[in-house]
Formats: structure tokens, sequence, C-alpha cells
């Protein structure tokens, strides 16, 4: 069992460090984790502004931090509250396991297949060069769309999975498109936790 859950899949995809764990977590821990967040996270709703129209964001949010640096994308700028013990709990087993070290995390509780997230890169400036992002997935599982930025035939789909990790590193972001993209099946909530290193 103990080699199941440190089962890992690289992505062999060009100008990409891109790693999955899909048993990461045990199912039983996953369960608990995400009906503990579920609860304690004081989940909040922004305006984000697209092509000049604001919109409420298609997904609730939180941000935690071992620091007060602000995150900031889609003209919204987040205020981290302190990581809360379940959560340095999750990130000093992600640390570990991946040998990154991540001082915030965004969450993101999608409702149900009409809440995504939208193309994007996580490049944000306060990231820094070739960041690695660690996205945690807790609940009903969704598709991942990926997409080079340059060569439109480089495409890939990955289904994440409850108690999943996905890891992105070296040039990934500078690359790379990214999108939980909305669906139309009658499907139940999920949470995401994606850790980055702020200075």
């Amino acid at each position: 069992m103990a080699d199941l859950f440190q089962k890992a899949i690289q992505l062999n995809l060009p100008d990409s460090e891109i790693v999955y764990y899909p048993y990461f977590l045990e199912k039983t821990k996953a369960d608990t984790y995400f009906e503990l967040l579920k609860i304690m996270v004081p989940w909040r709703q922004d305006t984000i502004k697209v092509f000049g129209k604001e919109y409420a964001q298609p997904r609730l949010t939180a941000l935690y931090a071992s620091n007060d640096k602000t995150y900031s994308y889609s003209n919204i700028t987040m205020r981290p509250l302190p990581f809360t013990d379940k959560l340095l709990e999750i990130k000093q087993k992600i640390e570990i396991h991946t040998g990154a070290k991540f001082t915030t995390c965004l969450l993101n509780l999608y409702r149900d297949g009409r809440d995504s997230n939208g193309w994007h890169a996580d490049n944000e400036k306060e990231l820094g060069a070739n960041p690695v992002i660690a996205s945690l997935t807790l609940g009903q599982d969704r598709f991942f769309h990926l997409k080079h930025r340059k060569d439109k035939t480089l495409k890939q789909k990955i289904l994440l999975e409850h108690g999943s990790l996905l890891l992105m590193g070296g040039e990934t972001q500078n690359h790379w498109l990214h999108q939980i993209p909305k669906t139309t099946r009658p499907i139940g909530e999920r949470i995401n936790l994606t850790f980055r290193f702020i200075k």
C-alpha cells in the first residue's frame, strides 16, 4: 500500500516539469480534510475584472500564509490569514514529499460544475521566476486542461482526483496555460489547495 501512495506520473510535455501523484492522500484522510476545510475556511467571492467588465468570480477563495505578503491576480489583492494547524499539516507533508518550500496557500472552492477557473498561468510577479506550484485536490474529481502558449497543437487533459497532488515547476508557467473548465454534468464540490512561495 505504501508504494501505491508514492506513485508518481511524470507528464512528458516540452518546456515543463509536471508530476502527478494520484494517491498522495489516503481516501479517509482526504475525506477528513475536505469536511474540515469546507466548514472552517472563511470562504469569500471576489469581483474580478475581465476586458474592462466586472464579474463575480466563479468560485469561492481564501488565502493563508506564514507571512503577511499579499497575492494579486485579475485586479484582486488578497491579504492572507495565518496558517491553521491543519493547513500547516498539509503543507509540511507536501514539502517533505516534494522537497519544495511554500509560504502561501490559495484555496478554491468549486461549488458545482458552473464554478471554474479560466485559462491562466501562475506567473504573477510575487511568485518570482519559474515558481513551483503544488495543487492538492479534495472532493469532486475535475478535469485540468493544459495548453502550450506558442504551439497550439500541444494540449493535455488530466483528471485531478480526490486526494491527488499536481506539482508544476521549472519553466511550466512561462510556456503553458491551464484551466478548470465548466461542465454541465451534475457534480459535487471540490476544494483545491494551491501552495506557492512568496518572498
